[in-house]
């Protein structure tokens, strides 16, 4: 799937045609900085009907939220320098326990993915606004 966002409140419709799109726990998010995975992330998990305070888990590396549907653990992975700090703080557990992981940065644990199904999206900011992908 394919999109073209330009204004904040399209992120919305995008996520309203990912959620029944979504067959495997994990969700792969790729882009650089500033180009919205955390604010997708936002969205996703209203819509998913989380009420907690939703926030980047650049410092904590990890932030766990609740959804009707279970456990969503939402990872950003740019700071560590290795796969050994992935499982240092447990990223195993929290992968098969979760109802979805959304994981900002995977570029690090990819190889550790093998044998786990997931989704990958990217975004990308463009002239005319951000184009995503989804697959």
């Amino acid at each position: 799937m394919q999109f073209k966002i330009r204004q904040l409140e399209e992120w919305k419709n995008v996520v309203s045609h990912i959620i029944p799109n979504l067959q495997h726990p994990i969700l792969l998010l790729r882009g650089n900085l500033g180009v919205g995975k955390t604010t997708f992330t936002q969205y996703f998990l209203r819509e998913l009907g989380s009420v907690d305070e939703i926030s980047s888990p650049t410092y904590s590396i990890v932030n766990e939220y609740d959804t009707p549907k279970g456990k969503v653990y939402h990872f950003d992975l740019y700071r560590l320098k290795n796969v050994t700090e992935a499982y240092d703080f447990g990223i195993e557990e929290y992968l098969d326990n979760g109802f979805l992981s959304i994981i900002e940065w995977p570029e690090i644990y990819m190889d550790e993915l093998d044998g786990y199904e997931f989704h990958e999206m990217s975004i990308e900011n463009t002239e005319s606004g951000r184009e995503i992908t989804f697959n």
